[in-house]
């Protein structure tokens, strides 16, 4: 086996073909070149932006992160240039890249996720899309639709009248119960798969100064504390819905990854391990393949292998 094929274990999901299950989870990866330095991104399965909208978005007041037991809170608030700066400055690069783009999307009003993926689809550099209903740290739009069913089922039906790339839907556990009906209704609409878990909103307290440690108060938190959640959800959707999920939260290393596959992930996506460890997806990769080899079973033969 060459060094080349040595990291090929694909998967397909309606049609576009990922090297391999690893992925980034949007927001921790940089905005375009960031990490090449430390990861070849043609490596990785798929490379997923950070979320863009349509107008450029300064995000909220500093500070907006800090690290907290196991994990870490954030509330950047989307900040990015917004979808023209996104075509023109970002796009270019990753054209010359062979790995899949998946672009996450949001917007604060129903037409603003309609005028993104209108504009994204006729892009053959991305290859899918992802419909982010849940970031915490915005004041419009994103949890807003996830909060009503049917409004995600409408937002995603609307969606999928503007393109016909392959859709994933990005969830949180700030559903709450309704996770599974929220999930529902994105399927309805169109979507194709599901992504989740985003990050869960929460808050921490300086002690010296008595005031919370995020100027926005609360933030998303990520990182090994919320694994647990996100492994219970992903057994939750895939018993439900025979449909390919992006599975991510707390992924640190391949044994955690590995989970999350045995559960049914189809894709699995690493976030504050970026922030921790600039090479976890590689170091991820290398430990998927060993697992295999040393368990002699495939990729294929593992994902869904959960007995309950």
């Amino acid at each position: 086996m060459s060094k080349s094929q040595k990291l090929d274990m694909p998967v397909t999901i309606k049609g576009v073909k990922f090297k391999n299950p690893v992925t980034v989870a949007s927001g921790t990866f940089g905005s375009r070149d960031e990490y090449s330095r430390y990861v070849n991104y043609e490596k990785l399965g798929a490379i997923i932006t950070k979320t863009i909208t349509l107008n450029p978005r300064l995000g909220n007041p500093m500070p907006r992160i800090c690290e907290t037991s196991s994990g870490m809170l954030n509330a950047i608030g989307l900040q990015n240039k917004g979808l023209k700066s996104f075509v023109k400055d970002q796009i270019p690069y990753f054209k010359k890249i062979k790995t899949p783009l998946i672009v996450s999307i949001a917007g604060e009003t129903e037409e603003e996720y309609y005028k993104i993926a209108k504009g994204l689809d006729s892009n053959r550099t991305v290859k899918a899309l992802e419909i982010n209903l849940s970031c915490p740290n915005v004041k419009k739009g994103c949890l807003d639709f996830q909060s009503n069913p049917q409004a995600a089922k409408r937002l995603l039906k609307n969606i999928r009248c503007e393109t016909n790339k392959l859709l994933f839907t990005k969830l949180s556990s700030e559903a709450g119960d309704r996770f599974l009906e929220v999930a529902e209704s994105a399927l309805l609409g169109g979507t194709d798969g599901l992504s989740f878990l985003n990050t869960i909103k929460a808050m921490a307290v300086d002690l010296k100064t008595k005031k919370p440690r995020l100027a926005n108060i609360t933030g998303g938190l990520s990182g090994p504390a919320i694994k647990p959640v996100a492994v219970r959800y992903l057994y939750e959707a895939k018993k439900q819905f025979n449909v390919p999920v992006i599975a991510m939260g707390g992924v640190m290393n391949a044994m955690d990854a590995l989970e999350f596959i045995m559960v049914g992930a189809d894709l699995v996506a690493l976030g504050t391990a970026n922030f921790v460890n600039p090479t976890a997806t590689i170091d991820v990769l290398k430990g998927i393949e060993s697992f295999l080899k040393k368990e002699k079973t495939t990729l294929d033969d593992l994902r869904g292998s959960l007995v309950v």
